[in-house]
């Protein structure tokens, strides 16, 4: 079974034990948290979908908070040319990787 979860305004296609990395979410290592945010359902094969309006009603995904890091470092520049102004700063996200283990589509 298959799952599109919204979190945190990004939408990620997810299976029972994936591990995706998402932006920090404000937990533990090891914190249990449940999305509710379920926009999808689909088995294996695509032959029973069930879409949301924009939520499936009753449907969660349960996950574990495996490792909080930062991420990989982003530069970001800004340029004016026939000014000789040139500007490069970065910084490096904070991450969470998060392990699916369950997804319930009947609540």
């Amino acid at each position: 079974m298959y799952a599109v979860v919204e979190i945190k305004g990004h939408q990620y296609i997810v299976q029972e034990g994936d591990t995706i990395v998402v932006d920090n979410v404000g937990l533990d290592e090891g914190a249990k948290t449940t999305i509710d945010n379920v926009l999808l359902a689909f088995d294996d094969k695509g032959d029973k979908v069930i879409v949301g309006a924009p939520y499936i009603a009753k449907a969660k995904v349960e996950c574990v908070v495996s490792k909080n890091q930062k991420g990989e470092k982003i530069r970001v520049i800004k340029f004016k040319r026939k000014n000789r102004y040139q500007r490069t700063i970065g910084f490096r996200p904070h991450e969470s990787f998060l392990e699916i283990k369950k997804i319930d589509i009947n609540g």
